[in-house]
């Protein structure tokens, strides 16, 4: 009885994480592909097949097009496959080109002019980034956000606060030059900014005054890793009076849903380059298993709620990281298609091929690193107990 407990307990674990999983990462992945799809078909290029997942299809039917929509086997991914395309990423086949027939081959992805195929290829990331924005944006308009003022109630001693001057009673306008309507504002700008210098204006009594501080760093432990968080050392305001529920109609709702989405893409620069310069630790970068465990975190903690806005955040990430210029992701195509209208024809043939079998080899070595660093996280956390 025991051992069926246990055995119990531990499926329905896994499924707590595998469902979320599945939930977020198909959702993020039909979008992406969904933008590919779209404006493909828009460009008059025919398509193929639509897959959710790599490898064996499970389920599928065809559309009155013939493309064949299905879901395959390994959930990791997703493609939109093109008429002369040889793989989901958009390879040339040059041998199924010179089988089509005339016909097949006007509506083919690589006859088309170049400026179709940059619109087709860098619909994927814009969708994913349209997606993060209609997420951010539905949620503050359904719900509203409880706002606190950028005061300062308490400077704590010996803080960076403490040493740029900040007093009890400091009212926050702009940091480095960017408006703070309220506290939250503050704290996630001061975090991401461990160990630089930031320009603060106060309203001190009425009198702008200008501070420059540099948040401490302090370590944090997260399902991605350790991650260098900065601190200033104040106290928000204590009083109810100045917490409120901000409702938003549906046009500020929409430019908070592209400033969200656009703090997103400057944290993950910011982290990028932190990591080049060595002050950042490649630990919080995470692969599959660390998605699926930060996914069954948020459905246990917050619910559908948590998991839609997880959807917000891993599309941004994924439409970042497809416009990388690296062979075998949009980003490598764009590259490719900008020599081509600088040169005036694309590149060689053997060329392309060269370039995409050293992006598949990064794209390879990133995702195992990835996975190595998921395995350490899982194993650290098991040995918490948590």
């Amino acid at each position: 009885m025991d051992l069926l407990n246990v055995v119990g307990g531990a499926t329905t674990n896994l499924l707590g994480y595998i469902v979320p999983f599945l939930f977020v990462l198909t959702v993020v992945v039909f979008i992406h592909e969904l933008g590919h799809f779209l404006v493909g078909r828009w460009c008059g290029v025919g398509v193929t097949s639509f897959s959710i997942g790599f490898g064996p299809e499970i389920v599928g039917f065809n559309d009155r097009r013939g493309t064949r929509w299905k879901l395959s086997a390994i959930p990791l991914g997703g493609y939109v496959k093109f008429v002369g395309d040889m793989n989901g990423a958009s390879v040339p086949d040059p041998d199924a080109m010179a089988r089509l027939n005339p016909s097949d081959r006007a509506v083919s992805f690589h006859a088309q002019n170049v400026w179709k195929r940059v619109a087709i290829v860098a619909a994927g990331p814009i969708a994913n980034f349209l997606l993060a924005i209609a997420v951010f944006a539905g949620a503050v308009y359904a719900t509203g956000r409880y706002e606190v003022a950028p005061r300062v109630s308490a400077v704590q001693p010996g803080s960076a606060a403490e040493r740029a001057g900040f007093q009890p009673g400091d009212v926050v306008l702009t940091i480095n030059g960017s408006a703070i309507h309220n506290f939250a504002d503050m704290q996630r700008t001061v975090s991401g900014a461990a160990g630089d210098a930031l320009a603060f204006t106060v309203d001190r009594g009425g009198v702008t005054t200008p501070l420059t501080a540099t948040p401490d760093t302090f370590e944090e432990k997260t399902p991605f890793g350790t991650q260098r968080i900065g601190r200033l050392g104040i106290q928000g305001p204590r009083d109810a009076a100045e917490v409120k529920l901000v409702r938003y109609g549906a046009l500020d709702s929409l430019k908070i849903g592209v400033t969200e989405t656009y703090f997103v893409v400057d944290r993950t620069f910011n982290y990028i380059g932190k990591l080049i310069t060595g002050r950042e630790s490649a630990d919080q970068l995470s692969g599959p298993m660390g998605i699926a465990r930060v996914s069954g975190q948020a459905a246990k903690v917050g619910g559908m709620g948590a998991l839609v806005g997880l959807i917000a955040v891993l599309s941004v990430s994924i439409g970042l990281i497809n416009l990388f210029p690296v062979p075998m992701l949009d980003g490598g195509h764009l590259m490719f298609y900008a020599v081509e209208i600088v040169r005036g024809r694309p590149l060689s043939e053997r060329a392309q091929e060269i370039g995409f079998r050293i992006g598949l080899a990064l794209v390879l070595m990133l995702m195992l690193f990835a996975t190595w660093n998921d395995i350490l996280h899982i194993g650290a956390s098991f040995n918490r107990g948590t």
